[in-house]
């Protein structure tokens, strides 16, 4: 029956119809269809011609998705997540690093308002203070996850921002970071970068670079409710802002006691 059709159409000069684009997908088959189709979206959202380019030179990231499914740590509890993303050696690497760097820090809670605590905390959990950034080129990495059927809107929105952030020049279709998209000394997603990502010493903005790195995760905190001289811990004014960072209540408790401890509290 489907021959019969398809004969008729060719008889009468009609163009069989031609097959949609899949709306998401669970495995790498329809990712080319996909981002073929989803590129006219990203042409409307006023992605310009180095965005859409980076777009078309994606492949789809199996070892993002691998890594998505992965992340059974955070259903620990707090004791073994502490223990496991190895928080004594973050508080104790935490102490050195804010003597080291006072004069950053210094600045940095004058600009922004947030003590060294919690943003050494959350250097020293995102990428043991920088020195494991990723390798996942960060534009497959955020394609794959919109075309994931899993959370298509939340990555979406971070793959137009990071398509921005080609047009601009913050990224370029070769930069790599970790395998859900996120950049820099402490990881920041797409489109945080364009909300939050800060030049602390004058114009461009690194956030492979300490400096910049740091000053933008503490714009971030302050973008999420941090209020100078007030404490973080769990029922404390400044925990909502570490609620923002990670959405896992036993992230958001880890990171509240190796603040505290690294500012010495």
């Amino acid at each position: 029956m489907r021959r019969i059709v398809l004969c008729l159409f060719l008889m009468l000069g009609i163009a069989a119809p031609a097959r949609a684009a899949p709306s998401c997908g669970k495995t790498g088959a329809g990712f080319e269809a996909w981002k073929a189709s989803y590129a006219a979206e990203a042409r409307a959202q006023g992605i310009g011609p180095e965005g859409l380019a980076a777009l078309a030179g994606t492949s789809y990231a199996t070892a993002t998705i691998k890594a998505d499914r992965g992340m059974h740590s955070f259903k620990l509890d707090l004791d073994a997540f502490m223990e496991k993303r190895g928080a004594a050696t973050i508080i104790a690497q935490g102490k050195k690093k804010k003597a080291q760097h006072a004069a950053l820090f210094k600045k940095i809670e004058k600009t922004y308002g947030v003590p060294a605590g919690p943003i050494i905390a959350i250097w020293g959990m995102e990428t043991a203070f920088g020195a494991y950034m990723g390798r996942q080129n960060t534009i497959s990495a955020v394609a794959t996850l919109a075309y994931d059927c899993r959370r298509p809107d939340y990555f979406r929105e971070q793959l137009i921002a990071a398509l921005q952030l080609i047009d601009n020049g913050t990224l370029s279709a070769s930069s790599t970071g970790a395998m859900h998209g996120e950049v820099g000394q402490t990881q920041f997603l797409p489109r945080n970068v364009l909300l939050y990502g800060s030049s602390l010493d004058g114009p461009g903005m690194d956030l492979n670079g300490k400096a910049d790195a740091l000053a933008s995760t503490a714009n971030f905190l302050r973008g999420h409710g941090w209020q100078p001289g007030l404490g973080y811990r769990p029922g404390e004014p400044n925990f909502v802002a570490l609620q923002g960072w990670n959405a896992a209540s036993v992230y958001q408790q880890a990171l509240a006691i190796m603040g505290n401890e690294i500012d010495g509290n």
